[in-house]
């Protein structure tokens, strides 16, 4: 697999990325506007590749978008989309329960960030929701935390009061200790929250595993939250997309089986 085109639909954006033997060369973050303008734009990227070959490979947490992604993508692109989950499994194990549905962005990244450290890891996915999760030192996956990302909370606070402006989600200026107008107050209150909340939750993983994990922050708003912050370690922007290369390279050492079944259990 010398060349992979890595697409994941997410509830607000599109990722993709170009990959030349497992090394990502390139990405792009689209808005979810048009399926066909996202077809359109994926199709750049796949002319730009120059190689009939490329795999392409597609994740999704948002199906409203990715189905008919899917459909007009095989159309436009004339070559076969491979879907997480039905033609790759998901390389890693998990401990949830029985009947949990775990998004394929939150197992792809754990994924990644596992393979990439070898050790245990947090991942915090800092976009529309924001998500904290835990991986043992075995690779294993074991749920997390799931709350509203930045632009959700601000927007609801917008939507469900009388007075609460639309503000847009962004780093407050460092200088302003105190909220002085409505709008630092809003935004100082979600941006601190996310904060306060991951460091919450990464230390009650640690207490629960007896040891302090490495944390990696990936998503639109991981720079915004947490670069220079001493919690995390690393920032890894399109870790998702370096977990559909890891499925992608592991399903083609392994040959595709007939019928691939995600083990949520393992």
């Amino acid at each position: 697999m010398p060349k992979l085109l890595a697409i994941c639909v997410g509830n607000s954006r599109t990722s993709v990325g170009r990959f030349l033997d497992q090394s990502l060369q390139t990405s792009d973050h689209l808005e979810n506007t048009t399926v066909d303008a996202l077809a359109n734009a994926i199709d750049r990227h796949w002319q730009a590749m120059e190689d009939s070959d490329a795999m392409v490979v597609m994740a999704s947490v948002n199906e409203k978008i990715g189905g008919p992604l899917e459909l007009r993508l095989a159309e436009l692109l004339g070559t076969d989309i491979h879907r997480m989950r039905r033609d790759l499994a998901i390389p890693i194990g998990t401990c949830v329960d029985d009947d949990a549905k775990v998004g394929e962005d939150r197992l792809l990244a754990a994924a990644a960030a596992f393979d990439g450290l070898k050790q245990a890891v947090v991942v915090i996915d800092a976009g529309t929701a924001i998500t904290v999760d835990f991986v043992d030192g075995e690779g294993t996956f074991h749920g997390g935390a799931i709350a509203p990302g930045g632009a959700l909370q601000l927007k609801s606070l917008h939507e469900h009061t009388s007075l609460l402006p639309r503000v847009a989600f962004a780093q407050p200026e460092a200088s302003e200790t105190f909220g002085r107008n409505t709008a630092s107050a809003m935004l100082l209150g979600v941006y601190e929250g996310i904060r306060g909340m991951a460091q919450r939750l990464v230390e009650r993983y640690a207490e629960n595993y007896g040891a302090f994990p490495m944390v990696v922050a990936t998503g639109g708003d991981a720079d915004t939250l947490f670069k220079g912050n001493d919690l995390v370690d690393r920032v890894v922007p399109d870790l998702v997309l370096l977990g559909i290369a890891l499925a992608a390279k592991a399903g083609s050492e392994q040959g595709e089986p007939d019928d691939v079944v995600d083990d949520e259990r393992s």
